[in-house]
């Protein structure tokens, strides 16, 4: 069974519980779409929420990023030949990622 366009929930999972601000890492060329994938955030207890948020452009620097160290990762496609290895790192250093479409 296909499904071309899978049900996508952007809440992100705490690394604790005491953590109001989630970190989310943005990893792409064209920063206003990466933050538009955000658009629609859940709030927590009918409240807006704030996020810190962190912007790389290259899918190299994710090599530098230490394990565990973001709630979320969203991610412009990479080309099929990078596309393991920034999927390898983005499940190391982030416990829920989105990869976007260009």
């Amino acid at each position: 069974m296909n499904c071309p366009r899978p049900i996508v929930c952007l809440a992100p999972i705490p690394a604790s519980p005491s953590l109001r601000n989630p970190r989310i890492l943005l990893v792409g060329q064209h920063q206003p779409n990466l933050l538009r994938s955000l658009d629609g955030w859940p709030r927590r207890r009918g409240k807006p929420g704030a996020f810190v948020a962190r912007f790389i452009d290259q899918h190299s620097a994710l090599k530098g990023l230490p394990d565990n160290s973001f709630e979320l990762a969203v991610i412009q496609a990479p080309s099929a030949q990078d596309a393991h290895e920034v999927i390898a790192h983005a499940v190391r250093i982030a416990r829920q990622g989105l990869i976007t479409l260009r």
